[in-house]
Order: structure tokens, then sequence, then C-alpha cells
């Protein structure tokens, strides 16, 4: 990115939202039992019963000052913020209940906002300065200090992290004194984007807590009594829900306010279908989940919101990809990449794997709206790209690779290898990824191509992508960040620091690699305007068209938002953008600004 001054100024007074919406479902309630309020103090979170009143808006006692929410589904293990998979919402990217970044993504306007740092100043090119708010300190009560953020950020050089290749572009982070880090941006490759970037994402960990754990058994540890310094902490969990309960030392009242619930609620459930049921009907709150056709619920009259109330609902933000082992025989001729590029039914995909929730996916890196736009070339889409247009796949395959069909419909190419079977997988459950490859599987079945789809269990697919033993799979790459889209370059193109096939990569699985791709990613650090960058990303994006190693399959939000105003209102969305909608970064301002409906 620009090396341009960033400053985030701290808010002058709490919390205050600019606008209310008020909407109400009466005659919803829980009980205490539903809380884990026992006397045995073991419940469950099967979220259910009316409390019988009708005349009472919004639920009663102690689950009316609860916040039902469902994020992640699975058994809570760990909630290691370091770890693999630690459970809600200690993982990278999730809510900054338990624990805070320095700075938060604003994903409205692409800013970084106050978080444990009250701003980021950058007094001469590479050299970024973050002051910590006043007072910051642990649940514990210990303080919170520069010497915690340095500890946080050099644990990923002697282990292998999620944000450890943060260490490609940063010469070093310091405690200029116990209440200011500094951290300065390398030379070469000069990138503080990227630095930023991971500056807004990483979780800043207790060093009087951590320091004690051994490094080689770090990302084992479970961390079930997690000090963190948010404004909620872990108060029980079990195989049916995690119960936080509000924090109220937590250091950021001066600036952020103070939630209106005393506790915050997350079910275990074993789909999204049982989330779908709860949203509907109030006893969820808050929800983080694709729910097919989610207009239906306040058409049928439910209370039930999301960003936006027209199509496509979300605010675009990711980008889904079918990724292409071209280590695979048959995958590795760039025509047959090509050929499916063509016949895959795009906008059956946007309609009906993602309910009209996206547009038809292009032949880009970039998102097309949003803050990437401004780098998205149409122009170039249109003459290097590809769209659905089956006649075209037939076309590369018959006169431009030479295959013959074989009497069971599908093409041989000139030296015997059949064009599939290949397996897609995705994993089970995920069911707009899950429709989304069973369309691509059909579209290529329709010109000839065999693909067949397999959905294991999540881990199972995580390691076959990450060991490159798939053929086909749709996955992630990075969303829109303050470093975006550079990130999903690096994430495609990007062999730098990647395991070869049969290790465990954390990047681009398809191993792609070509000599111009490291060049181009580091020139991005330099460039000293939009112009430039667009130059540059325009070079990357002619790179990936030419080499296909993946083709996006759909635009996605980065996270799923949606609301039922039934317990709680002043939900953000277009008509009150008090918070960006979703759950990592700057949305936590919208647990600041809920009131109780009735309260």
């Amino acid at each position: 990115m620009p090396p341009t001054p960033v400053s985030v100024p701290v808010p002058s007074s709490p919390f205050r939202p600019t606008r209310r919406r008020f909407l109400h479902l009466s005659g919803l309630g829980l009980g205490a039992a539903a809380l884990g309020l026992g006397a045995a103090g073991c419940g469950t979170a099967q979220t259910g019963s009316s409390s019988g009143d009708d005349t009472t808006p919004g639920r009663s006692g102690a689950a009316g000052e609860t916040l039902f929410v469902f994020v992640a589904s699975g058994v809570p293990t760990n909630f290691n913020p370091l770890g693999a998979s630690p459970a809600w919402p200690t993982a990278n990217g999730q809510s900054q209940l338990i624990y805070e970044t320095l700075l938060r993504f604003n994903l409205l306007d692409g800013t970084l906002q106050p978080g444990l740092a009250a701003e980021l100043t950058e007094p001469e090119p590479g050299v970024l300065v973050l002051p910590l708010q006043e007072g910051t300190r642990w649940s514990d009560g210990k303080e919170l200090t520069a010497a915690d953020v340095v500890f946080t950020f050099e644990l990923a050089k002697k282990v292998a992290l999620n944000y450890s290749n943060l260490w490609t572009y940063l010469e070093s982070v310091e405690a200029v004194d116990p209440r200011t880090v500094r951290f300065t941006v390398k030379k070469k490759p000069y990138n503080p984007g990227s630095v930023k970037d991971a500056i807004a994402a990483t979780f800043i960990v207790p060093q009087h807590v951590w320091e004690s754990v051994d490094p080689e058994k770090l990302l084992e540890e479970t961390n079930l009594k997690p000090v963190g310094s948010g404004p909620f902490t872990l108060e029980r969990f079990d195989q049916t829900q995690i119960n936080l309960a509000r924090f109220d030392d937590y250091w950021g009242t001066a600036v952020f306010g103070t939630p209106a619930m005393k506790t915050i609620n997350h079910p275990i459930f074993k789909s999204n279908n049982d989330s779908d049921l709860k949203l509907a009907s109030g006893e969820l709150d808050a929800a983080q989940t694709f729910t097919s056709q989610i207009w239906k619920m306040w058409e049928d009259g439910a209370p039930v919101g999301t960003w936006l109330k027209d199509k496509p609902y979300y605010l675009p933000g990711n980008l889904p990809l079918l990724e292409v082992n071209a280590n695979v025989k048959g995958l590795d001729v760039a025509g047959v990449r090509r050929a499916i590029a063509h016949c895959i039914d795009y906008a059956v995909i946007a309609s009906t794997a993602m309910s009209d929730y996206s547009d038809p996916a292009q032949a880009s890196l970039i998102l097309p709206t949003g803050a990437e736009s401004k780098f998205f070339d149409q122009a170039a889409v249109d003459e290097s790209g590809w769209k659905h247009d089956p006649d075209k796949a037939i076309d590369i395959l018959e006169n431009e690779l030479k295959c013959t069909k074989g009497s069971d419909g599908v093409y041989v190419l000139p030296d015997g290898t059949r064009l599939g079977p290949w397996k897609a997988i995705t994993p089970t459950g995920w069911t707009d990824w899950n429709t989304a490859l069973e369309i691509v599987a059909r579209s290529c079945k329709a010109v000839g191509i065999d693909v067949i789809t397999e959905f294991p269990q999540a881990p199972q697919v995580t390691t076959a992508i990450q060991n490159g033993d798939f053929e086909l799979a749709c996955w992630n790459a990075s969303g829109v960040s303050i470093a975006s889209p550079w990130t999903r370059f690096r994430d495609v193109l990007d062999d730098r620091g990647v395991a070869p096939i049969g290790k465990t990569a954390f990047s681009n699985f398809t191993r792609f690699s070509h000599p111009d791709v490291a060049g181009l990613l580091d020139a991005v650090g330099s460039a000293a305007s939009d112009d430039e960058l667009k130059a540059i990303y325009t070079k990357l994006d002619a790179i990936y068209r030419e080499g296909l190693p993946v083709i996006p399959l759909m635009y996605r939000p980065n996270e799923f938002y949606e609301y039922n105003a039934s317990n709680w209102t002043n939900f953000p969305d277009e008509k009150n953008p008090y918070a960006p909608p979703g759950w990592a970064g700057a949305s936590i301002g919208w647990i600041f600004g809920l009131k109780r409906v009735g309260g």
C-alpha cells in the first residue's frame, strides 16, 4: 500500500448511536435453565420457551438481559487465540469480546479505527507509532502495556502462527515506553500495508500468562480460563453452549461505553438450519450464517434484518474460489482450466447457491465493488477473461486442445488423458459452497468434463487443501482488509515460503509459480498513488488469468450478518450505519449500541 500517513483519533466521548430503529415481537422468554442458571449451574443453551405474557415486549428475566448469537458450530475444546482452531470468540477474525486488537478495520470505509491503541501515526515512511489507550488492562487486573504488544508480535517469530508472515515485511517491533509501540517496516521488501493489516488483525495476549508456556506446546495450549482485555469474560462452556459475562471493570468503558447486555450466549447447533429456525422465531438475536432466502423471514412478519433491505442484502467482501490443482494430470493443461472456467454457470451459482446475495463472479481476483473497485479493470477482464459460455468451452477442447470425445461423453486429450473423474471437495454442511460445487460439476459434465462432488468433514478438507492432496476444491482467499487486494494476490499467486505438495501450506494451495509475481507484489509497498497501484494489480490480474490456478465462483460477504430485533434493537444497517455489519474489527461497535426492547 502507498506509504501515506494514517491517523485514527480517539473518540472524545463514549459511544452514542446516531439513529435508532425500533422493532419488537412480544411474548418471547427464556428460562434460567436455558442460560445454565439453575441450581447446578450447568444448564444448556437450547433457547426456547415463551413466557406466556403476550403483552410484555422482549424476553423477561435473565434471558432478557442476554444476547443470543450463533457464529460457529462445533463443540468448544480450547480458547487459544494463537492456536489453529480455537472456539468462538477467540479465533482470529472473530469479535473482540475477550481479546482485542490494537486497531480495528472498518469494512464500510476501509479505515482503521482505535482499539487498544488510540491512533496510528507514520512520522516517516515505514515507521508506525501506536500509543496505547489510557488505562488498558487485563481482566485479571494487571496493566496491559507496550511489552504485551511486543511479546505478542515477537511470538510469531519463534513459532509458526497465523500472523507469522508479518515478519516478511516487519523489521522490528519495540516498546518506545510502557505506553507506546513502534513498528519499523523493512525497506526490502517494503510493504507497510501488510504490516498495518496484521496490526489490525492480531489479538494481543498477556505476556504474564503466555511467557511460561513452552513455545513447542504453544499451539496445544487449551487456555480454558482466558485472560483478555475485552468487555466480556468467559463464564462457562460445555457441549451445548458458550456463555460470556459482561466485564464491568472493562478498561474501555470511558472510550466505547458499556454493553447493555449482561451476558452473551452462543448455543452450539449441528447445522445452519437450527440457527435459521431460532433466528426467525426470535430465540436468536444475531447470527453469522448463510441463510437461504432470508427475505422470507421478514416477509412472514419476523423483525429480521440484514445490512441491505434489497438484493444482494449483504456487502461483498470475499471471493470463494474453485482451487484447481495443476499438479494433477489433465488439470495441468492451461486450456483445460480455461474450458472449465468457461463452462461454469456463474449466474446460477449467484442466484441458487448464494440466494441472490451475489452478482455473477467475474474473471478477476479483485472485487468489482466497494473499497477494491478503484483497482478493478473491466476492460481487461472483458478482453482476456471468461464468462459462462459452454460453446466456447467445447471449442477450446475440440479445436485448441484437439480432444476427442469418448463413448461415455467425456473428452480425452491427445495423449490419452481422460478429463476426469475429478473430485471437487468442500466441507459438508457449508450449504452455499456445497451447492456451488454441485453446479460446477453439472456445468462440467454438460461439456464433457467429468467432475464429481464430495463433502468430507471440515478438518479433512482443510488438511487435504493445505497439503495439496486434492483435484478441485472450493476454498477462501483473503477478504477485504486494509491491505486488499494485495493479500488476495499473495494468497493465490506468491510461492515464496510455501511448502511443497505433501506438506502444510497456509496459502497458494495450488502451488502456482510465476517469475514476475514476487517483484510486482513487493512493488505495491512503494507505489505512490492509486493509479500506480492499479497498474501493478492489472499486471498481477493478467498473470492470474493466464495461469488460472483458481476460478472465482461468487462474491460473498466477509461475514454474514443478520439479526432479529425482538429483544434487542438499534442493530446497524444501511440506514443506521453507526458500525459495520459483521463481527470482526470495528463491527464490535454494535455490541455497545444495542438497546433492550422495553428496557
